[in-house]
């Protein structure tokens, strides 16, 4: 089985997803995207595979958003690529593939509706949040 996060290390929300991905028995390759980003061709892969659009991608929090004047609507769906390959940091976190499809996991447990393996017992978040319960089932909030 193949599957593929786009992860950075320094994020909660990607480390509980790669910590989920584990949990369900999968070993993913792992890409630090802010050290390997991905191709303008990938990019524009991942974005089409997940129906978003370039814009619905940008991560504003922690990045040069504001500076770069990102919410105008002046820039274009080919402007905001050229922003995200300039400014990784800029392409939201953490994109997850596999055979069952490709995500923006956020939260974390959105993971699970693309895994193979979605029966992956108790998880709790790093924070203590409580995913899957004793029980095994979603905890839902």
């Amino acid at each position: 089985m193949s599957i593929t996060i786009y992860h950075n290390p320094s994020c909660g929300t990607s480390r509980n997803t790669l910590a989920i991905i584990r949990q369900s028995g999968e070993e993913p390759e792992v890409v630090e995207y802010l050290k390997t980003p991905p191709s303008r061709e990938k990019l524009v892969e991942l974005i089409a595979a997940m129906a978003m659009t370039p814009r619905q991608l940008l991560r504003e929090k922690g990045t040069p958003y504001a500076e770069l004047d990102l919410a105008n609507p002046k820039w274009s769906d080919d402007d905001i690529l050229d922003f995200m390959l300039a400014h990784p940091i800029l392409i939201n976190r953490p994109i997850v593939v596999t055979p069952k499809g490709t995500l923006l996991a956020r939260p974390s447990e959105a993971v699970l509706d693309i895994l193979p393996n979605p029966d992956i017992g108790p998880f709790a978040k790093e924070d203590g949040e409580v995913v899957i319960g004793a029980d095994g089932k979603r905890v839902v909030r």
